[in-house]
């Protein structure tokens, strides 16, 4: 269903699912995601970051995230990957 996408497209979803999960830990933390130049069109980075406080990096394989996007058991591990790299940076 929303498998597959452009590079742009696919970095807008990862973005807004990434902004979502993390929110619900501190609707203060950002999203920092890193899409352009040596990863265009191959992989993104993110990391969360809650004032001075920035988390480690997350590496995303284009591909994987298009060719699953729409994969309820990927998105539920993604979004428990993201819940708990905020939990982290938040200290709980």
């Amino acid at each position: 269903m929303f498998s597959g996408g452009s590079y742009e497209e696919v970095a807008r979803w990862l973005h807004n699912f990434l902004v979502s999960h993390a929110k619900r830990e501190n609707p203060r933390i950002e999203i920092e995601l890193e899409s352009g130049d040596e990863r265009e069109g191959k992989s993104y980075a993110a990391r969360l970051r809650l004032g001075d406080k920035v988390s480690r990096q997350l590496e995303f394989d284009y591909k994987e995230v298009a060719d699953n996007r729409g994969s309820l058991a990927w998105g539920r591990a993604m979004a428990e990957r993201t819940r708990a790299l905020a939990r982290e940076l938040t200290g709980s």
